[in-house]
């Protein structure tokens, strides 16, 4: 069987280079070619300068800048030969089926007779790309179809047929599931597979209905909202962030690949004023703007949109409707609404119903799979038919009668009930025949949402639930707004570490929710308003309370396992610096961010900073390296963008911790990580310091007096990191002295009070919670 483990990619713009940094970021070393550009000195050029833009790019296609050393470039016409040991080639380039046939026929000469190659196509069918093309070659050869970004998009299509070696098939499923990250669905060989195709008729759709209805921009991204499970960027916004000069591509691909008569074909149109945009550079948001600009002239900043009907920009303005009014009681109340905005919503979701009901089955496996992938690809909350399961399908269905509009086959078959349902625990999705099919995830998936189905919690309170994981596994989900922490999640975390204390049926404790944050941290709210009373003995039994249960998380008797995914910031943070260990989502993004607030860690993140960073062989001896390595993360508020960077560089994920690419695999990686650690556990030592004091603080306040002087800290900058330093240099000890954990945390606490008692502390709090953007003051 074929085991990948070296790639090479084909074409280095930006959906190459992308695909390269994600394998890179998974570990294998990858050759990026590309053309040599006509008159150059460097013929390696265009893959170097690929690589280099990408370690400027925000967001980073890297996890780790060290990444980067993975990717090695190269050209078309010199380095063919690098090929000959290659496992799996990518081609990623122009969407022409010639040009693409033309440079599969350079690769079958030069690639060795069991390698894989693929194509990233966006729209092309498989069966066009191996037209001609030897048939041993094309038993190995697949679609790959990645979405942009390819780090962070988690939806992968994967085309093959029958006639493709099963073990092709095996192991680009693996490599891309397991070792990239990504949601495999396998497609149907047909034009734009599932996403794209269901996709572009959306975006055009919407595009028409919105000009042909007379809507602004803002109403009509407005009216792609939360009602019909759209993300924020609505329509247009979604366009600036893919590109808009790849629109175009992709819709005339689709157009010309497409059977007469698809519904596609009537809805697509030419835009004089987006090819007039892309012309001038206005390419969306890697561009110098597209439906969306900031303008700052004249050192301003102003959000800005474009005027379809005068074409130019202007600022953005407020969306009003009826529709947009009534958007929170749903979706069918925003097609009930009676006004333009409701007509046209209506116009382009029935199109969208209607095209997914007529296809599915044609493009995809099953309905669940054309949900997963338009949930994955476009970043829905529900895919085609769960929304038509909260719209109601018998409404849909009599609606389009009513207007004298064809009902799909599907939508006939559904009848009164829903593509989905819910027997035993267990969730079913309808099949072509009116039948029903069990969801089964594949092996090393666990998922929350399944558990939650399934069971009844073994402890539930407002803020947090515990969970049966099985084999003795207990797991703790925050369900407070963006999972912040107070005196009640740490109430349920002190009963479940109790719980397991005492019931030999519990061995193990995981702490994990599938939300898009892990946690944010303190509830700001309960802090600014206990502040506001000056209630300091509560304020402080807040702090105490926290401290102490994550001391017990760290010194309990069996092991406990966080496994974060997205933002973990301030108390989040501290969760994952007291567990025995971290099974972190790559796309973590964790550090101590409390100085933004106007105050400095309180659960123990000054201390977990010291005591690691202490530790670490690579750090310079003697105390103050490490002293000034967690002022420097702490002082400024650091988050790492990736788990990699936390683990590498901020070491709040420690080095034995491990790192899972794709999402819905962290819960099982982490419940197993803690099993193999129940036998023979042993909780860890408390550790012990020996700190500068007042010597190590004046280093600190000199580098406060430099920065405030060069106008990179403000004067409360200045007050808040001089109370960092004195806790992270022992406030008046010397080195002389040995402190204990506690000793710290007793100093975290007097310093977080403090920091309480400014009244600019307390301002910067107000700011964050009003407007989710930090007040430097």
């Amino acid at each position: 069987m074929t085991e990948i483990r070296k790639i090479a990619v084909i074409g280095s713009g930006v959906m190459g280079m992308g695909i390269a940094a994600q394998c890179a970021n998974a570990g294998y070393k990858v050759d990026l070619l590309d053309i040599v550009p006509e008159g150059a000195t460097d013929r390696d050029a265009v893959a170097k300068g690929a690589i280099k833009k990408a370690l400027k790019t925000d967001p980073a296609p890297f996890m780790h800048k060290s990444r980067a050393r993975y990717v090695t470039p190269g050209n078309l016409e010199d380095h063919l030969d690098r090929l000959a040991d290659v496992d799996w080639i990518i081609e990623v380039i122009v969407e022409r089926a010639d040009i693409k046939q033309g440079l599969y026929k350079q690769l079958a000469a030069v690639a060795k007779p069991d390698a894989i190659i693929t194509s990233n196509t966006s729209t092309i069918p498989l069966s066009i790309l191996t037209d001609g093309m030897d048939p041993a070659r094309a038993k190995r050869f697949a679609i790959t179809h990645f979405f942009n970004p390819p780090r962070y998009m988690q939806l992968l299509e994967l085309v093959t047929t029958d006639a493709t070696d099963a073990d092709v098939v095996d192991e680009l499923r693996r490599v891309c599931d397991v070792a990239l990250g990504k949601k495999v669905i396998d497609c149907q060989d047909t034009p734009g597979f599932i996403a794209n195709r269901l996709g572009s008729l959306l975006l055009q759709a919407a595009s028409n209905a919105t000009a042909d209805h007379g809507l602004s921009i803002e109403q009509a991204d407005a009216l792609a909202g939360r009602h019909f499970g759209f993300p924020s960027t609505g329509i247009f916004k979604l366009m600036d962030l893919v590109g808009l000069d790849l629109g175009p591509y992709v819709s005339k691909s689709l157009y010309d690949n497409v059977n007469q008569g698809d519904l596609f074909r009537e809805e697509y149109r030419e835009s004089e004023l987006l090819d007039k945009m892309i012309a001038e550079g206005y390419t969306g948001r890697k561009g110098k703007g597209g439906w969306y600009r900031i303008n700052r002239d004249g050192g301003g900043k102003v959000k800005e949109v474009r005027d379809l009907k005068t074409g130019e920009y202007r600022p953005v303005e407020k969306p009003e409707g009826a529709a947009l009014a009534v958007s929170k009681k749903g979706a069918r109340a925003v097609f009930e609404a009676g006004d333009s905005l409701a007509d046209a919503a209506w116009s382009y979701m029935s199109k969208y119903f209607v095209y997914a009901a007529e296809h599915a089955l044609d493009i995809a496996h099953s309905i669940f799979d054309v949900d997963e992938a338009m949930e994955t690809g476009y970043g829905l909350k529900w895919g085609p038919f769960e929304l038509m399961d909260v719209v109601g399908p018998a409404w849909v269905a009599g609606k389009l009668a009513a207007e004298g509009r064809s009902v799909p086959p599907l939508l006939q078959q559904v009848g009164e009930g829903t593509f989905y349902k819910v027997e035993g625990g267990e969730r079913f999705f309808m099949l072509g025949d009116g039948n029903y099919q069990a969801i089964v995830r594949p092996e090393g998936v666990l998922l929350l949402s399944d558990i939650k189905r399934r069971s009844e919690p073994v402890l539930r309170s407002s803020a947090a639930s515990v969970w049966d994981l099985g084999d003795g596994v207990l797991c703790v989900e925050f369900t407070t707004y963006a999972n912040s922490l107070d005196d009640s999640v740490m109430a349920i975390l002190n009963k479940t570490i109790a719980l397991i204390e005492k019931d030999e049926a519990w061995k193990a404790l995981v702490i994990h929710n599938e939300g898009g944050n892990f946690s944010v941290g303190a509830n700001l709210g309960i802090a600014l308003f206990a502040s506001n009373l000056a209630a300091w003995p509560q304020v402080q039994g807040g702090i105490k309370g926290g401290q102490d249960t994550f001391m017990k998380l760290r010194f309990s008797g069996f092991p406990v396992v966080s496994a974060p995914s997205g933002i973990a910031v301030g108390g989040g943070c501290e969760i994952l610096m007291h567990s025995d260990a971290v099974q972190a989502h790559a796309e973590t993004y964790t550090g101590l961010v409390e100085v933004g607030v106007g105050v400095l860690p309180g659960w123990g993140g000054c201390k977990e900073m010291i005591r690691r960073h202490s530790a670490n062989k690579r750090s310079a001896r003697g105390p103050m390296p490490a002293l000034v390595k967690a002022f420097e993360l702490i002082g400024t508020g650091q988050v790492a963008k990736s788990a990699m960077e936390a683990q590498r560089d901020m070491l709040i994920i420690n080095e034995a911790d491990s790192i899972t690419f794709n999402k819905e695999r962290v819960l099982y990686d982490a419940k197993q990580r803690a099993l193999a650690m129940v036998e023979g556990y042993e909780p860890p030592e408390e550790a012990t310091f020996r700190l500068p004091g007042a010597t190590g603080r004046a280093a600190i306040d000199m580098a406060l007096h430099d920065f405030h002087l060069k106008g990179m800290a403000t004067d409360h900058d200045v007050t808040v990191g001089r109370a960092v330093g004195q806790v992270l240099t022992g406030e008046d000890t010397d080195v002389t002295e040995e402190l204990t954990e506690r000793d710290l945390l007793k100093l975290e606490q007097k310093y977080f009070i403090k920091m309480l008692k400014e009244p600019k502390s307390l301002a910067r709090m107000e700011h964050m919670l009003n407007t989710n953007k930090p007040l430097r003051n």
